[in-house]
């Protein structure tokens, strides 16, 4: 298989090519400066220049073209409230209509647990980020792609356990980065569990098995 990652430098996304590239799959790793690019590399994953804000639907086409699937884990991480607007939102609008275009009709995007930070607690800039994220939550749903949806709980960077709590609705919580990746592993080779929301924490089954109970159901 081969996998082509926006946020690929990322705490999440530098894991998952750690796991793909181990099981013989290739990622290409899409990144804008330098040292982002070692990091892809380092993990095992080829580095390919490009940047979510600058680069037109048909740039990215071109870089998707001839992969299995697109990950976007990608962020603004903080860098404003304008970045996430481009990134977190039209960045996704673009990157759906690419995998379109290019014919990667799977597509797993990394969103926001709904009850992350409530309350006020992230202040304004969270409180942006958690409408920008449901709205391309909502638009890459009406895409005709074979869509997948993952809502993490709180990351967290600390060694994963394997194990997760996984399903449409479930109590808020934590989860390790490292468990988070693990699971988009396994949903990315599980065709079946498609065009679904589903969000996850830590928990008690292993990944493996959440992922083959939410296919089957």
């Amino acid at each position: 298989m081969k996998v082509f990652q926006l946020g690929a430098a990322g705490g999440v996304g530098r894991r998952l090519t750690q796991l793909l590239t181990s099981r013989g799959d290739a990622a290409t790793g899409m990144h804008r400066g330098p040292g982002q690019g070692e990091t892809v590399r380092e993990a095992g994953g080829t580095p390919v220049i490009g940047d979510l804000i600058t680069d037109s639907v048909d740039d990215l086409v071109q870089k998707m073209q001839g992969h299995d699937a697109v990950v976007f884990s990608a962020g603004a991480h903080g860098t404003g409230m304008d970045k996430t607007t481009l990134i977190d939102g039209k960045g996704l609008e673009k990157a759906a209509n690419a995998a379109a275009l290019a014919g990667v009709s799977r597509f797993v995007l990394v969103s926001v647990f709904p009850d992350a930070l409530r309350g006020g607690e992230g202040g304004e800039g969270f409180e942006h980020y958690a409408k920008v994220k449901k709205t391309a939550d909502v638009y890459l749903t009406r895409t005709n792609l074979d869509w997948l949806i993952v809502r993490p709980g709180t990351l967290l960077d600390t060694p994963g356990t394997g194990r997760v709590t996984a399903g449409p609705a479930i109590e808020y919580g934590d989860v390790h980065r490292d468990d988070v990746a693990a699971f988009i592993d396994a949903t990315l080779h599980e065709p079946a569990l498609n065009r679904v929301i589903v969000e996850l924490t830590s928990g008690d089954t292993p990944v493996a098995e959440a992922v083959a109970q939410l296919a089957a159901a």
